[in-house]
């Protein structure tokens, strides 16, 4: 069993930088791939970017490529996120995952087995 735990949300102006963090504890996060997923208000579930066990294998969603950077420390457990130049539309709950069926995570939500509870990210015009 993996729980993870996101922080780092808040509210931000368009243009601005935001890091949000994922703590993993139980098991070692260094087995497993890692995600970071998002939810509007009234809208489905969509992928942001993933990473595999060792960081060096990174995949992004067209609409965060140049922006986000997806990044962990397994010495420490924990994943990251880091948001640039924020755009209203990337207002939502930012969730991290984790999966042990997938070598390199990837876009399908249902390839991941942890949840975190989420993070509110607010991006004002």
């Amino acid at each position: 069993q993996v729980q993870l735990v996101e922080s780092g949300g808040g509210l931000v102006q368009a243009g601005d930088s935001l890091r949000v963090s994922c703590i993993a504890s139980g098991r070692t996060f260094r087995g497993y791939a890692g995600g970071w997923f998002r939810q509007a208000p009234g809208k489905e579930r969509e992928f942001v970017a993933s990473i595999n066990w060792s960081g060096g294998s990174l995949y992004y969603a067209d609409s965060v490529k140049g922006r986000f950077t997806i990044s962990r420390d397994n010495a420490k457990n924990t994943m990251y996120l880091q948001m640039n130049s924020l755009k209203p539309e990337d207002t939502a709950v930012y969730y991290c995952a984790a999966s042990s069926t997938t070598r390199y995570g990837g876009s399908d939500y249902s390839r991941y087995d942890y949840w975190g509870q989420g993070t509110q990210v607010t991006v004002s015009s």
